[in-house]
């Protein structure tokens, strides 16, 4: 019989709920496969006012066939948490795809396995994949080998979809789509920063705008650490 194929989700303090939320409520749809979501030590994550309890002990997952990080104001802290990184980076080594969400690409990216590879993060982000040599990519789903990344949050249905389509066909990942009733039907036209309104981008970048420094700081210790290792 063939062995379950197994996704790993590394959750951290901080992480944004829908972007493993989402992509786990079509994942685990999947035929033959588990989906196991993990942190460290097995901790509870509360993730913006939502509790996360009996999660697997990262360090105790022995394998990761699909290895998936999701983002999250977080990932400024977890990109230069070793312990944690250590054991995403011991996941990544075994993985047959490495896939994340949303800033979870910088994550992957502290990993080293992205340099030279075309990557999606979310668009206030983006910038900040090439500290580590790879290759920003704007698009909502991207691939490069077997390195499969989401934009910004919401991406990671879309993300999810494509990787069912690669784990069990287009048919099943259409059925699954069907299922969740997935037909999105924004009522405003403001979800890209290319078609938002200037003042509602306005609005946006100054909330993101204090957050900058430190996360920068961060993608450039994370990057300097990866040279050095």
């Amino acid at each position: 019989m063939a062995e379950t194929t197994q996704i790993v989700i590394p959750l951290y303090p901080g992480v944004t709920h829908l972007d493993f939320t989402g992509p786990h409520q079509v994942l685990c749809r999947l035929p033959g496969v588990q989906v196991v979501v993990a942190s460290m030590g097995g901790q509870d994550i509360v993730a913006d006012g939502l509790t996360f309890g009996a999660l697997a002990d990262l360090a105790k997952v022995e394998r990761a066939d699909v290895l998936c990080v999701p983002g999250g104001l977080g990932t400024t802290t977890a990109m230069l948490d070793e312990a944690y990184m250590g054991e995403v980076r011991r996941l990544a080594a075994g993985a047959r795809y490495l896939t994340s969400v949303c800033t979870g690409s910088l994550i992957l990216a502290a990993t080293g396995r992205l340099r030279g590879k075309r990557a999606a993060c979310h668009w206030a982000w983006r910038e900040l994949l090439e500290p580590f040599g790879a290759i920003v990519d704007e698009g909502r789903v991207v691939r490069d080998g077997n390195v499969i990344t989401g934009g910004g949050v919401t991406a990671g249905i879309d993300f999810a979809l494509v990787l069912a389509a690669e784990l069990a066909g287009e048919e099943t990942a259409r059925a699954i789509q069907l299922t969740l009733e997935y037909a999105p039907a924004p009522p405003f036209d403001s979800g890209r920063p290319e078609t938002a309104a200037p003042a509602t981008r306005k609005q946006v970048s100054m909330v993101f705008e204090g957050l900058v420094p430190q996360r920068r700081a961060a993608a450039l210790e994370a990057a300097r650490r990866l040279e050095t290792a």
